[in-house]
Formats: structure tokens, sequence, C-alpha cells
């Protein structure tokens, strides 16, 4: 047993102290968002177009009538068979929060490069009902920094989270977690780590889209809400090796 055993007295003290750091957490919490909110927006104008449950449409379609577009740029490339386990097991903690984000004035999607009916098929499998649209064939995946060449690997000129990655080792495709993610979506390591996640958010004014924020890498942690959940439980993530969850119908319960 790693933690000491104190009264209940003793219990609270400790309680209380963390108590107010989670509060100045909270409130820096607070302020970062409001700054996420204040950033400058930028204007797209080149025509996106995405295939869809209801047919080809542009990114200002993806608002379906609301005033704001969050995308999480799912891992599903068109070489995959499955969804990344990783973009899968957040998939699971926003999905149901699409409708209470629609009432208020926000679209929660997901795009992806692999083909609409792939996404569909894993779409059916995995039980879910938000918005899942494909960019097959598009620019949109590169230009928002969420895909990538096997030239941009071999030369190490990829840069995501907002900098340049260090070339890998020759030979050096991904970590031992890209391996057993690449097997359990049915690719090669190189060509699974081509895909990357992330959010991108847009607003909709007189007829224009603006892209206002994006985050990737750990900047998508927030939305994961097993981790949430984790992190409040007594033992915390409890990681065991690379890989310690799995699609939630792949778990041996």
């Amino acid at each position: 047993m790693k933690n000491p055993v104190v009264s209940r007295d003793e219990w609270l003290a400790a309680r209380l102290a963390l108590l107010d750091e989670e509060k100045q957490l909270t409130r820096r919490s607070d302020e970062i968002a409001r700054r996420r909110q204040a950033l400058p927006w930028v204007r797209i104008d080149k025509e996106y177009q995405f295939d869809t449950d209801e047919g080809r449409a542009s990114l200002a379609d993806l608002f379906k009538g609301r005033s704001q577009l969050i995308i999480y740029h799912f891992m599903f490339g068109p070489d995959y068979k499955a969804g990344c386990p990783s973009c899968s097991a957040i998939a699971d903690g926003f999905n149901g929060s699409v409708v209470h984000l629609a009432n208020h004035d926000v679209t929660l999607a997901a795009v992806s490069r692999a083909p609409l009916a792939k996404l569909q098929a894993f779409k059916q499998r995995m039980g879910w009902t938000f918005p899942w649209a494909s960019s097959f064939g598009s620019d949109f995946n590169p230009d928002f920094h969420v895909t990538f060449t096997e030239e941009q690997q071999r030369k190490g000129t990829i840069e995501y989270n907002y900098v340049r990655e260090e070339p890998a080792p020759s030979g050096d495709d991904g970590s031992d977690g890209d391996d057993i993610f690449a097997t359990m979506a049915g690719t090669d390591t190189a060509t699974y780590a081509r895909e990357r996640p992330g959010i991108s958010a847009f607003v909709l004014e007189d007829g224009v889209v603006y892209h206002t924020y994006s985050a990737y890498a750990r900047g998508v942690d927030g939305i994961w809400a097993m981790y949430q959940w984790l992190d409040r439980a007594p033992k915390g993530r409890n990681e065991k090796g690379d890989v310690w969850w799995r699609r939630h119908d792949e778990y041996n319960n």
C-alpha cells in the first residue's frame, strides 16, 4: 500500500489543501478558455468538399445551420481497416455530447480521410450517432496539419502541434504503441503514423467561414472523457504498457 492510512480529520485537512489548488486550477482554466475564445480568426477561402451521409458538402454545410462548428480530426486513413483505438475511445466520450452542443448553436462532427463507406461501417459497429464526414481527395487534412506524406516522414519535414518533428531514426517508424495501434487499425506503422489527431473550431458569419482554434497531441486530452474519470480514481490512469485500452467492443469482460 503506497498511501498512508490516517484519521478522518487528517484526511480532511489534506483534502481541503488540495481543494484550494483545484479551485486555482479551475480559475486558471476559465481564464485560458476566455483567451481561447478571444483568439483572432482566419478567413477560409478554399472550397473544401466532403462526403457525408447527406451527400457532397462544403465546410459551411458541415455547420448544419448553426454558427459554430467543432471538428474532431479522427485518425482513419484510406488504408486503415478500422479507426484508431485512441480516437475511438475519445469518440465514445463525445458521442453523447453532440445533442447538447447542437442546442447551444454548436455542431460537433468528426472528419477523416477514409472513404465514407468505411466510416459508416465503423460508425455502425461502434454504435455512434455523431456526424462523420470523409475528406478523401481533399486538402482539408493536410491544411490543418493532421495528415502527412511519406516524403515528409522520410525527409523529417512533418510539422505537428506547431513544431517541426525530429526525423525518426532510419527504420524507426514510431513507438511500440504505434506498432500495436497500427496492427489494430489494420495497417503498417508508417502509414498509421501519417494520420494524427486534433480538434479544430470554426465560426460562420455572413456566409463566410473562419478558423478560430486548433489543438493537437496532448491538447486533445481535455476532451478524452476516460482520462477525466481515471484522474479521479484512487490509482489514476494505472497505465500498464504502451496500450492499456481497447475499442469498447474488444474488452474481455
